[in-house]
């Protein structure tokens, strides 16, 4: 299903869109007992934009989310919406829509009074709130469920409500805690995507937290990647993926194998030939080396050989393991046509691009 966006005169939502809020972090702390859970974090969002928050369980994105929606307060530092420091003003009052995990939806109330719900809250009329709510609703595809109730959705339709409920006030900034995570692959996909183009649409201000980076590296303008409390990098998908900072952005956004190395400066050798470097290390390296930057070749061009130990079919591609020479176990992205077996011997090649490394402890 894709969301039929109406014409901007026929939707007040979309009439009124603006140009966002600028967002900023400046020095955000926060401790829960002696656990550091950020350190100092700083962060610029631009009117506009669609930043996603990435990492691993712990690393404290959304614990910064909650700061930013005023859910917690931080120990230091400061949360700036358009230039107006909010960061002890209450959540209610930050003009903040947010979608959670949760659909949270109330049980007992039509998806139109679910959506209105804010509104009313607000002071709305019933019948201004009404109208509303089916704006909202016709952004999301659902307007002709109003009168359903949410045990009559599906998981994906109950999500997409509580996207309505959270735009239909119009806040400055919308912020989603990973609202993807609990439906099935298809329509996890299908919601991200529509997610992206409503975003754009309204010109929101909008603010992603994710562990999946496939649905960072799909939707944002830029992304956070974050690790134990601190930001390793931010940046576009496309500088994340091709120039990640560190072994740590390497190894998290995309797939990667890990090899041995010996680095100098800014470059490193591995397997004879001689890798630039993302940033410079010396000595004996980990290095990430991507599938797609691995082919197969003849004996007389190849870096090192190996043995294939398993070939996975993905659609139009293929992605062997090898075992290499010197114990290294390294996944090669290639066409599906090819179809090494297990057992059989191989020579691989390595593309001369710029890599991220980590010394050895």
């Amino acid at each position: 299903m894709t969301i039929p966006l109406p014409p901007t005169k026929d939707n007040q939502l979309l009439a009124e869109a603006g140009e966002g809020t600028r967002v900023q972090f400046r020095g955000i702390e926060k401790s829960y007992g002696a656990n550091r859970v950020l350190h100092g974090v700083d962060l610029d969002i631009a009117p506009g934009e669609f930043v996603s928050l990435l990492g691993p369980s712990g690393c404290g994105k959304t614990t910064a989310l909650r700061i930013l929606a005023g859910l917690e307060n931080a120990d230091a530092g400061s949360v700036r919406l358009g230039g107006q420091d909010v960061s002890r003003v209450p959540t209610n009052k930050r003009d903040i829509g947010m979608v959670f995990q949760a659909y949270s939806l109330f049980p007992h109330l039509s998806v139109a009074d679910n959506t209105s719900f804010g509104l009313r809250r607000r002071g709305a009329t019933r019948s201004a709130a009404g109208r509303r709510a089916l704006d909202a609703l016709a952004l999301v595809g659902l307007e002709s469920f109003a009168d359903r109730f949410p045990h009559q959705l599906s998981g994906g339709q109950q999500q997409r409500v509580a996207l309505a409920r959270a735009l239909v006030t119009e806040p400055r900034v919308l912020l989603l805690d990973e609202p993807l995570s609990a439906l099935d692959a298809k329509v996890r996909v299908q919601l991200r995507d529509e997610i992206r183009r409503l975003q754009l649409r309204l010109g929101i201000t909008t603010v992603f937290v994710t562990h999946d980076q496939e649905e960072a590296l799909a939707v944002s303008d830029r992304i956070a990647v974050m690790d134990a409390g601190r930001i390793d990098q931010i940046d576009s998908p496309e500088e994340l993926y091709l120039r990640p900072a560190t072994a740590h952005v390497a190894a998290f956004v995309g797939l990667s194998s890990v090899v041995s190395g010996l680095a100098s400066g800014d470059s490193v050798s591995v397997w004879g030939r001689s890798l630039p470097l993302n940033s410079p290390v010396t000595g004996e390296v980990d290095v990430h080396l991507r599938p797609e930057n691995l082919r197969f070749t003849g004996q007389a061009d190849a870096a090192t050989g190996g043995v294939v130990e398993e070939s996975t079919f993905l659609g139009s591609i293929r992605r062997t393991l090898v075992k290499t020479d010197a114990g290294d176990l390294v996944r090669v992205q290639h066409d599906a046509h090819q179809h090494p077996s297990f057992g059989d011997r191989v020579w691989l090649a390595i593309a001369p691009v710029p890599v991220a490394a980590r010394a050895r402890s």
